[in-house]
C-alpha cells in the first residue's frame, strides 16, 4: 500500500507531520480531518526510501526465511507484573500534572522491565499524530492486550484515564500474586518427581551394577533371593536401554500430547481431562473461575459493553471449555438474554457464580458481583493449593522412600544371603 507523507496542524496552531498507509491521496486527505488536522502538504512517499526498506537491506536479513525473520524479531509479550508497573508507572505520571504526551516521554526513559522504551516512544509519536492513546495501544498489539486497549479506550471516553490505569496495575498485581501460587504449586511436584526419577535411575544404573559384579564373584547369583534377582534386572535393564529409553519415551509423549493438543478437538479433550483430574482439577477450576470473574468484573467495570468484554475475556482465557461455554454466552446474551441464564445453561461454571451474578443482575451491579466471585473464589484457591501442598509432600516422599527402600531391601537381602553362605562354609 503506498505511503504519503504529512504535515498538518491541529487546531490550536501545533506542526505535526507523519506517514499514513493509504490507497491515495484523497483518503489520506480525509482520515486527516477525521483526525482532527488541518493537511499543509501531503505528498506520496517515494518508493525504496519508506522507512521499512533501508532496514531490511542493512540488516542482511535476505539470506533468511520471512517467518524465521519474524520469529526473531517479534517482540516478547510482557508478563502480569510488568503490565502493572508499566500502567502503574503510567497513572503516576498524568496524576502529578504532566500531559499524556509529556507522561508517554517520560516513560521512554523510566526503567519499566519487559516493555522497551522505544514501545512509549512510539506511542507518543502516535499521541502527537492524532490518535488516541487506546488506538496507538492498538497498534503496539504485541505488547498491549486487548485488556489494556479496551480499558483504556474506556477510560477516555468516560474522562478517567488515571483511575483506569490504577485500576490495571491492581488487576494485573492481584492476577500475577494469585497465578504465581498456582504455579508454584503445579510445578513443586513435577520438580520432585524429576530429581527423584534421577535418583533412581543414578541408582540402578550405576551404583547397582557394582553390587551385581560382587555378587557374580561370589558365585550366588542362582542362589540370590527373590528380591535381589528382581532388582539385578531392573539394573541391567537400566544400564542398558533406561538411560537413553526413558528420557526418549518422555520426549516423545511431550511430542505427541503438545502435536495433539494443537488441534482444536484435542486441546478441547485435553482441558476437560485438566478440569476433572482428582485433586488437581478441583485446583483448575477454582484458579480458572477467579480469572474469569475477575477479568469480566474489570471490564464491565470501566464501562466495556457487556458482548465486548465476554469477547476479550473469552480471548484471554486458558482454557478451550471455557472460552466454547463464553462463546455460547456471547451468542445468547446477543439474543437479549440475561449473563446467569446463558452460562448456568453451558454446565461449566458452579452454582454458587450463577447464582452470584444473578443477584448482581437484580441488584444492577453485575461488576461488584463479579469481583464478589472472584475473590471468593481466589480465597477458595489459597486454602486448596495449601491442601494439595500439605497432601504432596508427604506422598512423594512415601513413593520415594518405598521405591529406593524397595532397591535397598533387594540389596541387603542379598548382602545377608552372602553372609549365611560365608559362615555355614
Amino acid at each position: 500500500m503506498p505511503q504519503f507523507l504529512y504535515k498538518a496542524r491541529r487546531r490550536s496552531g501545533e506542526a505535526v507531520e507523519g506517514v499514513l498507509d493509504v490507497p491515495d491521496r484523497a483518503v489520506a486527505l480525509g482520515q486527516l480531518q477525521r483526525l482532527g488536522l488541518f493537511p499543509v502538504a501531503v505528498t506520496q512517499a517515494k518508493t525504496g526510501k519508506t522507512v521499512a526498506e533501508p532496514r531490511q537491506a542493512s540488516s542482511g536479513s535476505s539470506f533468511f526465511p520471512a517467518s524465521l525473520r519474524a520469529a526473531l524479531t517479534r517482540k516478547r509479550r510482557p508478563k502480569l507484573q510488568e503490565l502493572a508497573t508499566y500502567t502503574q508507572q503510567l497513572a503516576n505520571l498524568l496524576k502529578a500534572g504532566m500531559p499524556l504526551t509529556m507522561a508517554l516521554h517520560s516513560m521512554g526513559s523510566l526503567t519499566a522491565k519487559g516493555i522497551p522504551g522505544t514501545v512509549s516512544h512510539q506511542l507518543k509519536q502516535d499521541v502527537i499524530e492524532g490518535h488516541s492513546l487506546s488506538d496507538a495501544m492498538a497498534r503496539q498489539s504485541g505488547i498491549f492486550p486487548d485488556l489494556v486497549i479496551n480499558m483504556v479506550r474506556a477510560g477516555e471516553q468516560s474522562g478517567a484515564l488515571e483511575e483506569v490505569l490504577r485500576r490495571l496495575a491492581l488487576h494485573f498485581e492481584r492476577f500475577a500474586e494469585v497465578q504465581t501460587k498456582f504455579k508454584s504449586a503445579m510445578i513443586y511436584p513435577l520438580f520432585v518427581c524429576f530429581f527423584g526419577l534421577v535418583l533412581i535411575i543414578f541408582f540402578t544404573a550405576v551404583m547397582l551394577p557394582k553390587f551385581t559384579e560382587f555378587f557374580e564373584t561370589m558365585q550366588l547369583k542362582d542362589g540370590l533371593p527373590l528380591a535381589t534377582r528382581i532388582v539385578i534386572q531392573v539394573s541391567d535393564f537400566m544400564k542398558l536401554y533406561g538411560w537413553w529409553l526413558i528420557p526418549l519415551v518422555g520426549f516423545m509423549s511431550y511430542l505427541i500430547l503438545k502435536r495433539y493438543g494443537a488441534t482444536p478437538d484435542g486441546r478441547r479433550r485435553l482441558d476437560l481431562i485438566q478440569l476433572k483430574l482428582p485433586i488437581f482439577g478441583h485446583v483448575t477450576r477454582l484458579n480458572l473461575f477467579a480469572q474469569f470473574a475477575r477479568i469480566l468484573s474489570t471490564l464491565l467495570g470501566n464501562g466495556v459493553p457487556v458482548l465486548q468484554a465476554l469477547r476479550i475475556t473469552e480471548q484471554i482465557m486458558p482454557n478451550a471449555v471455557i472460552r466454547d461455554a463464553l462463546a455460547a454466552t456471547r451468542e445468547a446474551v446477543t439474543d437479549g438474554k440475561t449473563l446467569a441464564q446463558p452460562l448456568a445453561r453451558s454446565g461449566v461454571f458452579p452454582q454458587l457464580m450463577i447464582d452470584l451474578i444473578r443477584i448482581g443482575e437484580e441488584t444492577g451491579d453485575v461488576p461488584a458481583a463479579l469481583m464478589n466471585v472472584a475473590e471468593t473464589y481466589e480465597a477458595d484457591l489459597n486454602v486448596a493449593l495449601r491442601a494439595v501442598m500439605n497432601l504432596i509432600e508427604p506422598a512423594l516422599i512415601v513413593g520415594l522412600a518405598v521405591v529406593i527402600g524397595g532397591l535397598l531391601v533387594g540389596v541387603m537381602q542379598a548382602m545377608f544371603a552372602i553372609t549365611q553362605s560365608i559362615s555355614t562354609r
